[in-house]
């Protein structure tokens, strides 16, 4: 397949389905004249309203997932807003690589039988491949059998990608462990929309004692915040608990503890809260993308208490708004982007008595806690989409040997 080595890099990005988190880095790279970008999309599900069994309601994004860059959604079989490890059943992308005459497909998440065909096809026709997902040592917990499975299974598809993307530390050890050698890995770190998140909480600040007003929080106490689903795995119990525990510390200054998100789990935490009787927790409900900045901006610490979380991007939200956070040693950003004692604390996962004493370490001062909120922009800020364009030239100049300007 003959390319023209002095233009501009030919991309093919391929995703399951339009992403919030992505459309903001899809628009920069398009942006860029360094790339000639097309997008592609087996499934339209989130165009639409769809059920979140995770959320256990009717999801529509209010953000633009499809402005500002080119894409094409990719012919099915059959329903494409059904999203399975095997379906939608698409067809024709072999057809795109060769007529696109494509440098590079970069791949998002190679968990899906349709990728795993396109990966193949692009190795068939010369152009080479990039991939990117979240998988971490400790994402989730695997017998014997399963790991040599898995083992087979990076063997062969390490033979088809010509780099991997880590998005932080726990990810690259990840890839190393599988048998990526450095020169192939690159780093895309993970990240959000910083410029929008930080402009979001800024607008949010005038108007902040507003809405604590609006949500019966007495002037001055302290707010932790979770955000995220509300059911098992991100154990949103053990913060309710901690919070119970905060309430008798006269240091921890009565906080409150605001719960945004739904999920199968919110009625058994509103019966318990019940039964703690705080009285000084709130369950907010699932709020859209555009709502949560002043949210983040309310809050004084937020705290994201998962296992088996591959990254946890809410804690980027979180770190935009200039906020202390509290994370457990399972989250996957941990070491990327939580220093200890200098804008939060990670401690471990299921121990409530750790996650109280941080609580309590952050709130017991103000000024700590203001302090700590200033470095998490400052560790944050290297999550970007302007590293992430970096990471991906570096990877073009060293996989297609077209040096590209930073």
């Amino acid at each position: 397949m003959r390319r023209d080595t002095d233009g501009p890099v030919r991309l093919a990005y391929l995703a399951s389905h339009p992403i919030q988190y992505q459309a903001p880095m899809l628009r920069r790279i398009a942006a860029d004249a360094a790339f000639a970008l097309k997008v592609f999309f087996c499934s339209e599900i989130s165009v639409h309203a769809y059920h979140d069994p995770g959320f256990g309601k009717t999801i529509a994004w209010d953000t633009p997932l499809l402005e500002g860059y080119d894409y094409t959604f990719l012919p099915a079989f059959d329903d494409r807003r059904r999203l399975t490890v095997w379906r939608p059943i698409n067809y024709g992308f072999a057809r795109e690589l060769r007529r696109g005459q494509f440098d590079l497909l970069w791949v998002n998440a190679y968990a899906r039988w349709a990728h795993l065909v396109a990966i193949a096809n692009a190795k068939r026709l010369g152009v080479k491949v990039l991939l990117r997902d979240e998988p971490t040592p400790i994402s989730s917990r695997r017998g014997p059998v399963k790991r040599a499975v898995k083992a087979v299974f990076w063997a062969v598809l390490r033979q088809f990608c010509d780099g991997v993307c880590a998005i932080g530390k726990h990810n690259r050890d990840y890839f190393l462990g599988h048998g990526f050698p450095p020169d192939r890995i690159f780093s895309l770190p993970y990240g959000v929309d910083n410029d929008h998140f930080r402009a979001g909480a800024e607008r949010a600040a005038p108007e902040r004692e507003t809405l604590r007003a609006e949500l019966g929080l007495a002037p001055g106490r302290p707010i932790i915040l979770f955000a995220g689903k509300l059911f098992a795995r991100k154990r949103p119990l053990d913060v309710l608990e901690a919070h119970a525990r905060l309430t008798e510390m006269v240091e921890a200054r009565k906080p409150y503890l605001l719960f945004l998100g739904d999920g199968v789990d919110r009625a058994a935490l509103e019966r318990r809260a019940t039964e703690l009787g705080t009285g000084a927790v709130r369950f907010l409900g699932f709020r859209n993308q555009s709502e949560l900045p002043r949210f983040y901006d309310l809050c004084d610490v937020f705290v994201m208490a998962s296992e088996y979380e591959p990254w946890g991007l809410v804690v980027n939200e979180a770190m935009n708004a200039g906020r202390a956070v509290v994370i457990s040693d399972e989250v996957g950003c941990a070491p990327d982007l939580v220093h200890d004692g200098e804008n939060g604390f990670t401690y471990r996962k299921g121990d409530i008595a750790a996650l109280t004493d941080a609580l309590r370490r952050v709130l017991a001062d103000p000024d700590t806690c203001r302090r700590m909120g200033q470095r998490s922009l400052a560790i944050v800020a290297e999550h970007s989409i302007e590293a992430n364009v970096a990471g991906l030239k570096q990877a073009c100049t060293a996989l297609l040997g077209r040096p590209m300007a930073p």
